[in-house]
């Protein structure tokens, strides 16, 4: 943990779930580790879920070089999906404010000060921001694939946000602690948190390519699984009944 003091409550709080990430999780958590030093008291919490490689000997690893000397390392007994890794890892982290990455090394940890800058210094209520890939390094089937889907997703649950595929989040961990689970949850957030009031900010950040191993996607089963998560979002938000505000007399 950055900050002064160990015994420290964090402000903010990183999370990245993995899955069978093991060659890239050195070089992720060093770059993590050299901007924690800009960064108001910070806690890593990676989540594991289920990987059956050597994820989880690379994380204690990392923990036990002094990389990462106070990293949090949780772990599922079995495969229940990003979304479901990352609920796990906001409901056991400590910071008011969350920021969300990948495993494989195509975030950049250089873009979380600004994006939590953005968070902490807005008027109002605090926004969720979203990272944008305004330069992506992926094939041109995947690129037409994720241009597809989000335009699709902007139409229908109309969420102003351009790019809800790149994991790079920031916000407030109540707000997202208010949001129903399911898998995929975590590409509807400016849809959810919209619809309980949370505005967007979009900023846009690196992208790079993987550095190890392959995707655990494919463009056709993040298409069947998107169209279908898309229409069930449309459900939840159409059936949300919120009040704007809450007197007690």
């Amino acid at each position: 943990m950055s900050g002064n003091g160990a015994d420290a409550r964090p402000i903010v709080s990183i999370i990245s779930a993995v899955l069978n990430e093991g060659p890239n999780i050195r070089p992720l958590c060093q770059e993590i580790s050299a901007v924690l030093g800009r960064l108001p008291r910070a806690e890593v919490i990676f989540v594991d879920d289920g990987s059956t490689d050597d994820t989880v000997a690379e994380l204690e690893a990392v923990r036990r070089d002094g990389i990462l000397p106070d990293l949090r390392i949780l772990g599922h007994d079995t495969v229940y999906g990003k979304s479901a890794g990352l609920r796990t890892g906001v409901e056991a982290a400590r910071g008011e404010w969350v920021i969300l990455l990948d495993g494989d090394g195509q975030d950049n940890p250089v873009d979380f000060i600004p994006m939590l800058e953005m968070c902490r210094t807005a008027e109002g209520r605090p926004p969720l921001v979203v990272g944008v890939r305004t330069k992506r390094r992926d094939t041109l089937s995947r690129k037409l694939a994720s241009r597809f889907a989000n335009a699709l997703r902007r139409r229908l649950l109309d969420d102003g946000c351009p790019d809800t595929g790149a994991s790079l989040k920031a916000f407030r961990r109540e707000d997202f602690l208010g949001l129903p689970q399911f898998e995929g949850l975590h590409r509807f957030l400016p849809a959810l948190m919209g619809r309980r009031g949370v505005p967007l900010a979009c900023v846009s950040v690196h992208h790079r390519n993987r550095l190890h191993g392959s995707s655990k996607y494919t463009n056709l089963n993040r298409a069947i699984v998107g169209i279908r998560d898309i229409l069930g979002v449309m459900w939840l938000n159409n059936r949300a009944r919120l009040p704007k505000r809450v007197t007690e007399r």
